[in-house]
């Protein structure tokens, strides 16, 4: 079932299902006593602005991403957690101090209760039937996902079987990958061997593949990272055999299910409601400093223009989130023109390139105010890791093993390599952050995101950026 599609049934089985309940607990209600008679009108207006909170909430609490062989009892527990929280806001929120901390609840506040009961019985039927539609779907061979599976042996083929087995699982293997190719075009039973390892992106985008299984005998710990190094920086979903998983530790995540246990290589451990209110949190601090502050950043432009000729702002290529690339806007800080006779280079301490303002503005990290607009239109976040040069991306990304990593998150305006770091002037200080940067995207949090944003104003404030 095509993403879109799973996300518009879900999106009319939350609507019909919520509003129903809504319905059934109003006619309760009423039929209690606990209800006055309201217009069509009224009640239709209700209804729908109780449907949007709900929809807000689902979406906060992911449960509208792409499902595939997950659980229905695991979606049913989410339900209930969303709806729980949800309902418990409601509480909260029609909460009357001056009546209800004098008396005790009141029936019709009790009977909140009953239109929980309700939502969570009407939305987890609605999920779980059509879950399970999907499932007989993906049992008929329909909408399953395009699956490799990297290794040429019994391991590998014994997981062929396994999958095989369980069509539910959702994966269609339409290949093996081996690192030999005199094994090309091998076969086993009706699936052969359709490259090596070094033509897997090609092979990745010629047959839509969307899964990546990983089955293969290691004999050093380099081999399996260079497995995983060349399949990062494609568009697939990442699993390993969990006999590998010592090799790996700490970067992945278990998912079992029809017991074939797999691990996910290199996932993304912030939940999807912690995305949404990052973003929300993007969006409100870019228009406050961008719009409150705007008479100070004007004098900054002045000041900048007085001391030096050239543009106020710096604009540069970087690349962003899956390798885009983006234009990044910086107050300029270095004499125009700064690599007309180097070409591309880091800055480095005491760059003799760097003005009197742009030395005061990099100090206090003013320089880089600007980028609240690359953050206001989605290129960037708060929070993440630095976004480099295409030229430094290029060359860094066939040096270092998982640089390309970086690139699986949006990059910031500071980071934990920015608070930890200074100046990438070797390839050693770019594999240093690299590990900062790494160590952000398995840990990503709301929590660590605002441990970072503090850190960043303590640094401005002493005056220690560079």
């Amino acid at each position: 079932m095509p993403k879109q599609i799973e996300k518009i049934l879900l999106f009319c089985s939350d609507f019909i299902t919520i509003n129903l309940a809504y319905w059934v607990w109003v006619t309760l209600r009423f039929q209690l006593g606990f209800y006055t008679e309201q217009s069509v009108l009224q009640s239709g207006f209700v209804m729908l602005i109780l449907f949007l909170y709900w929809l807000l909430l689902f979406i906060f609490f992911g449960l509208y991403k792409s499902w595939y062989a997950q659980s229905r009892f695991d979606e049913f527990v989410v339900v209930l957690k969303t709806i729980s929280i949800g309902v418990i806001l409601i509480f909260v929120l029609t909460f009357d101090f001056s009546i209800d901390l004098r008396n005790l609840p009141s029936i019709s506040r009790i009977i909140i209760i009953s239109y929980w009961l309700m939502l969570v019985f009407f939305v987890s039927a609605g999920r779980i039937l059509l879950r399970t539609i999907q499932r007989k779907l993906l049992e008929k061979g329909i909408g399953r996902r395009n699956t490799l599976i990297i290794g040429w042996n019994s391991k590998a083929q014994n997981l062929y079987d396994k999958v095989k087995q369980a069509p539910a699982l959702g994966y269609e293997i339409v290949g093996f990958i081996s690192n030999s190719r005199d094994n090309i075009n091998k076969k086993y039973k009706d699936c052969s061997v359709v490259g090596t390892l070094k033509s897997i992106a090609s092979i990745v985008k010629s047959k839509q593949v969307e899964v990546i299984l990983i089955s293969v005998k290691v004999k050093s710990p380099k081999q399996i990272v260079n497995i995983i190094s060349r399949c990062d920086n494609l568009p697939v979903s990442l699993k390993i055999v969990p006999d590998l998983y010592d090799i790996v530790m700490g970067y992945g995540r278990t998912n079992q299910i029809y017991g074939m246990p797999l691990i996910e290589i290199l996932p993304q451990m912030m939940p999807a409601w912690e995305k949404q209110v990052k973003r929300l949190i993007d969006i409100v601090a870019s228009l406050i400093v961008l719009v409150l502050f705007s008479p100070f950043w004007f004098l900054i432009a002045a000041a900048i223009k007085i001391e030096s000729r050239g543009p106020v702002f710096f604009k540069q290529k970087r690349i962003g989130l899956n390798e885009r690339v983006f234009k990044i806007y910086k107050f300029r800080s270095m004499v125009d023109k700064a690599e007309k006779s180097t070409g591309p280079v880091w800055a480095g301490e005491n760059d003799p390139r760097i003005t009197f303002i742009g030395n005061i503005l990099r100090k206090l990290r003013i320089d880089e105010i600007p980028q609240f607009i690359n953050v206001l239109f989605n290129d960037m976040s708060l929070v993440g890791p630095r976004p480099e040069r295409p030229y430094f991306v290029n060359r860094l990304k066939n040096e270092i093993p998982f640089y390309s990593r970086r690139h699986r998150m949006k990059p910031g305006i500071t980071g934990w390599a920015q608070i930890k770091g200074g100046y990438d002037t070797t390839i050693k200080n770019v594999k240093k952050k690299l590990q900062y940067d790494l160590f952000y995207l398995e840990n990503m949090s709301l929590r660590m995101d605002l441990k970072i944003i503090i850190r960043t104003i303590y640094t401005m404030i002493a005056g220690r950026g560079r």
